[in-house]
């Protein structure tokens, strides 16, 4: 019989452990014992059991320890940048425009497409590094760059190499319905086809562990959103969606009636679609970094989502044309100055509430049977994770109870 593994006990610590019946789960002198990748102990210092057995012991010297960061949307996989576009955009053409005149998300399938796979793989892992700086210990990448068969493949295993190389969980989601390949032009029903029809492939190579679409006016049709979410249910993979971003398609109550995961974005979210995903359990991700750098000025229904009882996460929506961002802990300050979260919501939208829309149940909280994903801060109190902005104050992660090396 396997010895258990050894022990660790990470003492002198103030724990936001987002548990429920306490705000930020809070206890001010408190403790964590660590086996193998699990927590199998919490609480207040004082109450340890007087017979623990321990083959190491970390004083934090009264830093603040949190559930490890959660970013649940990252487009991180691509090639080239957008900064042009950008600028255009400065002297006042729309995210729509540049799209519909060849530029946005086809500019970056253009890039992708001709950067080599240790390219992408280089550039993908920076991208991560800089997240992992500020304590993520677990994020999600969507495809969408590639739109053919071979380079969402390239994509995705370029994903699956972040996940087994990197101290990082990384969960991959198949976002072939993103935009209309050039190849396609004028024939969005057979492109459509022709993502339903490389997902079981994807599948069977085991690159996919949930399904994505961008349902809009400049994307794809619930109808066409339809179809891609039929094809995941035939393989009984979990859907998410951009929904709602530039105008109410009715795809947040599509998604829903999918038991989707999660619906992003959701400025234009109307009541229909945000009961339709309270009824269903899923999951508003809300993307400050976007409405801020796209300056849109229709803000998500907040307050509504809250009186509904939906879930909120925040996420960084990493991505080269509306949000080139690579700083979780800025979208916590943003996610409180533009959408109006208070710093306990902001923090639990991106550990435990984050967690929830990728479908993991064994992260985002400090409590005994979680995994051992935490970060410690050099601050005296979670609301200041929301409070500073510029600076990082993370001083250490750990992963799966293992540090990991800075």
């Amino acid at each position: 019989m396997n010895a258990a593994p050894p022990r660790t006990l990470w003492r002198n610590a103030k724990l936001a452990t987002l548990a429920a019946g306490v705000p930020w789960g809070w206890i001010a002198s408190g403790a964590l014992v660590i086996e193998g990748d699990r927590i199998v102990w919490v609480g207040d210092e004082a109450a340890l059991p007087g017979q623990l057995h321990v083959a190491a012991e970390q004083d934090l010297c009264g830093a603040l320890v949190t559930p490890g960061l959660v970013d649940c949307h990252t487009h991180l996989v691509y090639g080239g940048q957008r900064a042009a576009e950008f600028e255009l955009r400065l002297k006042g053409a729309s995210y729509e425009e540049i799209a519909r005149a060849g530029g946005g998300i086809l500019s970056t399938v253009a890039a992708t497409r001709a950067a080599s796979d240790e390219a992408l793989f280089a550039q993908a892992r920076r991208r991560a590094l800089s997240l992992m700086a500020e304590g993520v210990t677990t994020l999600e990448v969507k495809s969408g760059y590639g739109l053919t068969l071979a380079d969402e493949t390239r994509c995705l295993a370029v994903a699956r190499r972040l996940g087994a190389e990197l101290p990082l969980t990384v969960r991959t989601t198949f976002l072939g319905a993103h935009a209309l390949p050039p190849e396609f032009e004028g024939r969005s029903d057979d492109y459509v086809a022709a993502v339903c029809a490389w997902l079981p492939e994807l599948h069977a190579r085991g690159l996919v562990d949930a399904v994505d679409a961008f349902c809009e006016r400049i994307a794809f049709t619930p109808a066409q959103t339809r179809r891609v979410f039929d094809a995941a249910r035939r393989l009984d993979l979990p859907v998410k969606l951009h929904a709602e971003q530039l105008s109410d398609q009715g795809g947040a109550a599509l998604a829903a009636s999918y038991g989707a995961l999660s619906c992003d974005h959701l400025e234009y979210l109307g009541d229909g679609g945000m009961q339709a995903m309270a009824r269903a359990g899923t999951v508003a991700v809300l993307l400050p970094g976007a409405f801020y750098f796209l300056r849109e000025t229709k803000l998500p229904p907040v307050a509504a989502l809250r009186e509904a009882g939906v879930t909120i996460a925040i996420a960084s929506d990493h991505n080269p044309g509306s949000s080139p961002c690579l700083s979780l802990l800025l979208m916590i300050n943003m996610a409180c100055t533009l959408f109006r979260l208070t710093p306990e919501e902001a923090l639990r939208g991106v550990t435990a509430n984050g967690a929830r829309a990728l479908g993991l149940a064994d992260r985002g909280t400090l409590a005994v049977g979680q995994r051992a994903d935490f970060a410690v801060w050099e601050l005296e109190h979670p609301n200041e994770l929301a409070y500073g902005f510029g600076y990082n104050p993370c001083r250490r992660v750990v992963v799966a109870g293992q540090e990991r090396q800075r």
